[in-house]
């Protein structure tokens, strides 16, 4: 129970006359006598706060940038009408900054034996589960001087999932995917190993695809046709140690990993191919293995949304180990990491063996777009040793990139807007060759 604002101004109304004509006891019972008598009323007026029946519906999911809806049903059974000052509060990271606070309130009436529903629209910040916490209602009366308050405990939950901003790029590489196919209507043979079928020859046709064995059994010339390999493992392997939490813009680095691995998923299932995730870094984080193509992506998203980076030394020994068990045939193993020289030297080169000897190993890494601006900073002392400082760092990432290659690694090192569409190209030039 509380006062209300209303009753304060009357009571400090009150208090003029009383100093003006009688000042005292009697003056001040002459005044706040009524007034805590209306109170009184007031309180006994408002509805009761506990006996209301509260439930949830609406959205359980939304992805990161988008709105969420949550609708509160408030049921009164009492008696008397319930006019209300609601507050639905969720954490703050379920609203952009400064808008929790009017986006958490509502004012509603309930007549008696009735329901009302509000809506609460959340705006995330962040993946993850975000959960209800209490909802405290403010019951007053019809003169509005006292209220009651009470406090439910309504659970709901609504998943972050991550924003998967990339997927405006998968119609091009889609578009790409049927040409390597040959199923698009361009005059160009499709590439790949895997043979496909027989056709007449047309002119020009490759004369190195024209197959003589069926050409003597027949009497015109026929050629093969391929396709890129289909049904093959790929195995998303995100390092959720310490080098994934850096921020770059305003995002750290495992965000950018994973919407480029969610692009390559999608791709990669349309191609016919196997996907799996694992999420390492001194442990298992999260294993996602077995899915059909058309459940891959939505056990992806919903996989990654609990990810966070941890603050831990990659353990190299125990990513690699994991991952040959997780991937026992040959497979392409697409390792979203760091490009720093020292995580590198001192922890993926020396097991890097064990990897290119059963799989094909492709490196992706975020780079810093600051880096490029410092690099090409000019103009005064502080900015020419930003961009040697730059200049530097950007050597050491091309050296560490150049020992990989010699181990027979694809790096992909682009910032987090080119890195998803550099690493479906990476992917597409692999299958084109048939190295998977």
């Amino acid at each position: 129970m509380a006062l209300t604002g209303r009753a304060a101004l009357l009571a400090a109304l009150g208090s003029i006359p009383v100093g003006l004509l009688e000042p005292g006891w009697t003056g001040i019972l002459a005044v706040n006598g009524p007034l805590a008598l209306a109170c009184a009323c007031d309180f006994a007026l408002a509805a009761p706060v506990r006996r209301l029946l509260l439930t949830r519906s609406g959205d359980t999911t939304v992805r990161l940038g988008d709105t969420a809806d949550v609708t509160l049903t408030v049921t009164n059974p009492s008696r008397r009408p319930l006019r209300t000052q609601l507050r639905d509060a969720w954490p703050p990271s379920a609203w952009q900054p400064g808008t929790g606070t009017e986006a958490s309130r509502h004012r509603l009436t309930v007549p008696p034996g009735e329901r009302r529903r509000v809506t609460t629209r959340l705006r995330p910040t962040r993946r993850g589960d975000r959960s209800a916490d209490l909802v405290t209602i403010r019951s007053y009366g019809p003169l509005g001087l006292f209220t009651r308050q009470g406090t439910h405990k309504v659970p709901w939950t609504v998943r972050v999932l991550p924003p998967f901003t990339s997927r405006k790029h998968l119609p091009s590489k889609l578009a790409r995917l049927r040409e390597l196919d040959g199923r698009t209507s361009a005059l160009t043979r499709g590439e790949g190993t895997e043979f496909d079928s027989l056709r007449e020859y047309v002119p020009g046709d490759d004369t190195r695809s024209i197959d003589w064995r069926a050409t003597a059994r027949q009497s015109s010339v026929a050629v093969r046709t391929w396709r890129p390999e289909r049904d093959r493992h790929i195995l998303l392997v995100l390092d959720t140690g310490r080098t994934s939490a850096g921020r770059v813009g305003d995002a750290p680095r495992l965000d950018a990993s994973m919407d480029a691995a969610l692009l390559l998923a999608a791709l990669a299932s349309r191609a016919g191919d196997r996907v799996a995730l694992l999420a390492y870094d001194r442990r298992v984080r999260a294993l996602v293995q077995g899915r059909t193509a058309g459940d891959v992506l939505p056990s992806l998203v919903n996989t990654m949304a609990m990810l966070e980076p941890e603050l831990v030394e990659t353990d190299a020994r125990g990513l690699t180990a994991t991952a040959l068990r997780t991937a026992p045939r040959r497979s392409l193993l697409v390792l979203f990491t760091t490009l720093d020289a020292a995580p590198v030297e001192q922890g993926l080169l020396p097991v890097l063996p064990q990897l290119t000897q059963r799989h094909t190993v492709l490196v992706a890494s975020v780079a810093d777009p600051h880096i490029a601006r410092m690099a090409q900073a000019r103009g005064n002392v502080e900015a020419v040793y930003e961009a040697a400082a730059a200049a530097h760092a950007r050597n050491e990432r091309r050296r560490t990139a150049e020992q990989l290659r010699r181990h027979g690694v694809t790096v992909v090192d682009a910032t987090p807007e080119e890195l998803a569409p550099a690493l479906a190209d990476a992917y597409l030039a692999l299958k084109a060759a048939g190295r998977l």
